[in-house]
């Protein structure tokens, strides 16, 4: 008990020998023991270090997972060191409402066709978000909050320690300059030296850390190499998705567009939505006139290019937006970027357009080009 009361005493007395040289040093009392600019820099560098380290991890959190109600809990599962329940990605559960419509409406219907198609996209998209998810988690989340939780702890537990050890070299100082008495200077200078001693290894221990702040940046850069693959990798397989379920609605629009036209009342109403939605936001290709020699199996989806001949007008150019995958001998395929000339027949689905390129010819879908003027 009588060591500890006294262990007590000393450490009261070593705290209120700082909290005097602080204030003093506040008020412009007192000296203080100024760090080299080197040192200084490598301050400055690490509070910088882990200011936009917590700002890009909560960004980041923000972006993988915009619900807050959501990342709390994930938050305290990883606290309570549990497992994150898995959870149901917003394209996921538009994909199950949309095939639970299609099974309402009739998946033989068109509309019931492309909710089903539609849905099946979009449960791919969510499946996507889940991998980018969790990659971006464990390759990027994970390194950032483990240098905050770990590396960045050890250092502002070695930066206490060494503001206090200057606490007491500078207390010491003063302590040396009031002295007096020989005995009391002797006394005084064999305190300097000690403390000045603990100074300088605490000083060189704090300074190892905060030069590995250049490794941790080393690694924050192959972290971040990571998420920028997996995230590339996400849009990549998104764009994919979605130009596949392009090709299919193109090709299914002729279909649904005709079923829709057969259940309409009066002919001059409004356009089938799906149509609508499909054309372009570009004037539309002037119908060309009746062709002598084309047949009349162009208004019911059939056309044999050879057959087809070009009009004397009418014809306009267009630039190809995507590659696009002939999907018979009546279709033209096409590549990116790629100029070829357009025309519309008597009779064609509007969805569709006659492309030549060159001596090849087919038919190509509106939606994969932009009409140029």
């Amino acid at each position: 008990m009588d060591f500890n009361v006294k262990k007590l005493a000393s450490d009261a007395g070593v705290f209120f020998s700082r909290a005097m040289q602080f204030t003093e040093e506040k008020l412009g009392q007192a000296e203080k023991t100024e760090l080299d600019a080197h040192f200084e820099n490598l301050l400055a560098r690490a509070d910088c270090t882990k200011n936009w380290t917590e700002k890009i991890l909560r960004q980041t959190e923000v972006l993988l997972q915009p619900n807050p109600s959501a990342r709390v809990e994930e938050f305290l599962y990883e606290k309570l060191d549990r497992k994150v329940p898995s959870r149901v990605t917003n394209g996921e559960l538009l994909a199950q409402y949309m095939t639970e419509a299609a099974n309402d409406f009739g998946p033989g219907t068109p509309y019931g066709k492309t909710l089903i198609k539609v849905g099946e996209t979009q449960r791919r998209l969510g499946a996507a978000e889940r991998d980018f998810i969790h990659s971006a988690s464990l390759n990027f989340l994970t390194p950032l909050r483990n240098f905050l939780e770990g590396d960045w702890r050890t250092i502002s537990k070695e930066r206490r320690i060494l503001q206090n050890r200057r606490l007491d070299l500078d207390a010491c100082k003063a302590r040396l300059k009031k002295a007096k008495a020989a005995e009391a200077k002797a006394a005084a200078e064999q305190e300097l030296r000690l403390t000045q001693t603990e100074f300088d290894r605490q000083a060189e221990v704090t300074r190892l850390l905060l030069e590995g702040i250049s490794s941790t940046h080393v690694n924050h850069l192959r972290c971040l190499h990571e998420f920028v693959e997996s995230q590339t990798n996400y849009y990549a397989q998104c764009y994919q998705y979605m130009l596949d379920l392009q090709k299919q609605l193109g090709r299914f629009s002729g279909t649904f567009v005709g079923n829709a036209e057969s259940t309409s009342p009066p002919a001059a109403t409004s356009p089938p939505a799906v149509a609508a939605a499909t054309l372009p936001a570009v004037p539309t290709i002037p119908v060309v006139p009746t062709i002598v020699g084309v047949p009349n199996t162009v208004a019911e989806g059939v056309l044999n290019p050879n057959e087809v001949k070009p009009p004397a007008s009418g014809t306009r150019k267009a630039r190809v937006l995507y590659d696009y995958e002939a999907a018979d001998s009546t279709e033209l395929a096409l590549l990116a970027d790629e100029m070829i000339t357009v025309y519309s027949l008597p009779g064609m689905d509007p969805d569709w357009l006659i492309g030549e390129r060159g001596n090849q010819k087919g038919k190509v879908p509106v939606t994969y080009l932009e009409l140029l003027s």
